[in-house]
């Protein structure tokens, strides 16, 4: 069996109020980044997947640089070490209206070097009255370069369309069915080194009340039950406007690097804290990357609240907040007690087990006659959706079935959801998100282009 390819990561980088929010915002098409005319409004790395071209990439946008105005600013060539280190693809945005200084010189130097590819991106060419004129190419060495105005939506496209046409080539790996490699993703300070020196039963993060301590992957490997797990610690990702302009505003680079190395993913939540957005968003993130999740409460021992109905009560909160992703086993954890550290490995493997669970094509079909049977998709006039069979794919390391019929563009959302829950509650699948391709059946499944998906 061989693994899912790893997503293509591309990073917008440049220095601070050159647009790389307003170009990661132009490409999602809505307002994911926080845009300002004030310099470094962007205080931490921010990033969605994109679908372009039939080709699946994440987009970063990252935080500016600028001089040093302190020590910790100093750490401004490492960040842009671990953008080079993670990326596949570097967007270098500049502006049209200003003139290439000693700043972009020396970044762009950097990033050549690398040996990645990078792209020139010349922002606001809306505010030069003649493009010819415009010359920040030749003071690179980048050869790739393309002129673009986020404002008026200019040249978008034709960026979009390289990105694409250059994406690397990234061979999936062969699945170590014996092996399993799961990560901990949280926001800092949650217990994740805390959880990863229980798992190991031994000191081998640094553990800080300071957010942020960890900032590499830490890794280490166990053998349980015959399994080995190796297990990654990650950064923490901080929420818009509270990260420290450091080292840390690119973890979250290297977060998204663990996940999609992982099989499974450990979603940390403080129990004293249970009800942040930021943690909802990295739980789209995972799913995002198809990758099983578990969702763990630390810090049971010191629970503000010592009511008895504590955890009915915040296992309801999770629940509402994390209605995307209804599969995600729970689990209540304290690192100092060792309260169900054991479980989680449990829960790990069964989680590993349901990933890799195999349906004969044969049940699939008579399971598929049943639910269409007892209720059929809805669609418009003279165009009402067929699913004829459907097939698993068998050479995927998650859940991923194609369903061939006719009209199925049609398919409404909440027939997908229909379809999901019947099959989850036929054959299980439990921490798994589950990708259900939609082909008309006359369409060959052509290699990169991707039918439409749940």
């Amino acid at each position: 069996m061989s693994k899912t390819a790893r997503t293509p990561v591309i990073a917008i980088v440049g220095r601070t109020n050159v647009g790389k929010s307003s170009l990661y915002n132009t490409f999602l098409g809505k307002k994911d980044a926080i845009t300002a005319t004030e310099e470094g409004t962007t205080r931490d790395s921010l990033m969605s997947k994109l679908t372009w071209n039939d080709s699946e990439f994440w987009i970063v946008d990252t935080a500016g640089m600028k001089t040093p105005e302190d020590d910790f600013e100093l750490s401004i060539q490492d960040q842009i070490s671990q953008a080079v280190e993670n990326a596949d693809l570097i967007l270098f945005v500049v502006e049209a209206d200003v003139p290439f200084n000693n700043e972009d010189r020396k970044l762009s130097e950097k990033l050549l070097k690398s040996n990645k590819p990078v792209f020139l991106v010349i922002n606001k060419v809306d505010k030069v009255k003649n493009i010819s004129e415009i010359d920040h190419s030749k003071h690179t060495g980048i050869k790739d370069s393309f002129l673009i105005s986020t404002t008026q939506k200019r040249g978008i496209n034709n960026l979009l369309d390289s990105i694409t046409a250059n994406l690397p080539v990234i061979h999936p790996q062969k699945v170590n069915l014996d092996k399993i490699t799961i990560s901990l993703i949280g926001r800092p300070n949650v217990g994740k080194s805390n959880l990863f020196n229980s798992l190991l039963k031994k000191q081998h993060a640094i553990v800080s009340p300071r957010a942020g301590t960890t900032r590499d992957i830490n890794r280490n490997e166990i053998k349980f039950n015959s399994k080995s797990i190796q297990i990654l610690d990650t950064a923490g990702i901080r929420r818009s406007g509270k990260i420290e302009v450091g080292i840390e505003k690119f973890s979250v680079l290297r977060t998204l690097s663990a996940i999609e190395e992982s099989d499974i993913c450990l979603l940390l939540l403080d129990v004293n804290q249970i009800d942040v957005q930021l943690d909802q968003k990295i739980a789209g993130l995972i799913k995002d990357s198809s990758k099983g999740i578990i969702i763990v409460v630390t810090k049971w021992d010191i629970a503000e609240d010592k009511d008895p109905y504590l955890r009915d009560k915040i296992a309801a909160i999770i629940k509402r907040n994390f209605d995307f992703i209804p599969f995600a086993p729970l689990i209540f954890t304290s690192s100092i007690t060792g309260q169900n550290i054991t479980k989680i490995f449990e829960i790990v493997l069964d989680v590993y087990k349901e990933r890799n669970k195999k349906v004969l094509t044969r049940k699939l079909n008579d399971w598929l006659s049943m639910v269409t049977a007892q209720h059929a998709p809805a669609g418009l006039k003279n165009r009402t959706p067929k699913l004829n069979y459907m097939v698993q794919e068998t050479d995927n390391d998650k859940p991923a079935f194609k369903i061939f019929g006719s009209n199925t563009k049609y398919i409404h959302w909440s027939y997908r959801r229909y379809l999901e829950n019947k099959l989850r509650s036929e054959f299980g699948f439990e921490g798994n998100p589950i990708e259900l391709w939609f082909i008309e059946k006359h369409v060959a499944h052509k290699y990169r282009q991707r039918p439409k998906k749940l």
